[in-house]
């Protein structure tokens, strides 16, 4: 996604935990903002760096930590196939087609929060609230526990696997 708001389907070319190359119908402008949603890694920011045949590279806009998490990522995604390691994921991940919903609390509270991915067994969720791990929520419809805190959010594990035709509209 450009600074216009308009979404493009792209291609990772090239991606180290500082910026990537990509293949896109349209190249942006240098120093223009990016948000990309990227199979496997999930959502990166940068700002064009310069044009490239095709596309475009991007210097990474995060933290050490984030950049940290990529470069374990990236490491595991070279070397599954070479080392033949299994899937670390139960399920594909995927961005919502409605990415705002509810968190509901034991103690009654609800809170906005943002879904920046989910699979069929859970989310990644980008919110204020910390509920402690191990504590039971609801997110939109869905029962599920907190399993880990994140930069700016949650991971949560649902209480049961969800169909995924309804996953859309109960989350």
């Amino acid at each position: 996604m450009l600074e216009n708001k308009q979404e493009y389907p792209c291609q990772v070319i090239n991606m180290s935990p500082g910026g990537l190359a990509i293949i896109a119908p349209v190249r942006g402008e240098i120093g223009e903002r990016v948000i990309a949603y990227i199979d496997h890694i999930g959502r990166i920011e940068g700002k064009i760096a310069r044009k490239i045949e095709g596309g475009f590279a991007i210097a990474l806009q995060a933290t050490v930590r984030k950049r940290d998490k990529l470069a374990s990522q990236l490491t595991w995604l070279a070397n599954r196939h070479i080392l033949n390691l299994p899937e670390d994921r139960r399920h594909e991940r995927r961005t919502p087609k409605n990415p705002i919903t509810k968190l509901y609390l034991d103690d009654g509270s609800e809170h906005i929060c943002r879904v920046l991915d989910l699979s069929l067994s859970g989310a990644a969720l980008k919110t204020d609230v910390r509920p402690a791990i191990g504590k039971n929520i609801t997110a939109g419809k869905i029962r599920a526990r907190v399993i880990r805190h994140l930069e700016d959010g949650l991971a949560i594990e649902f209480a049961s696997i969800q169909d995924m035709a309804n996953l859309d509209t109960d989350l």
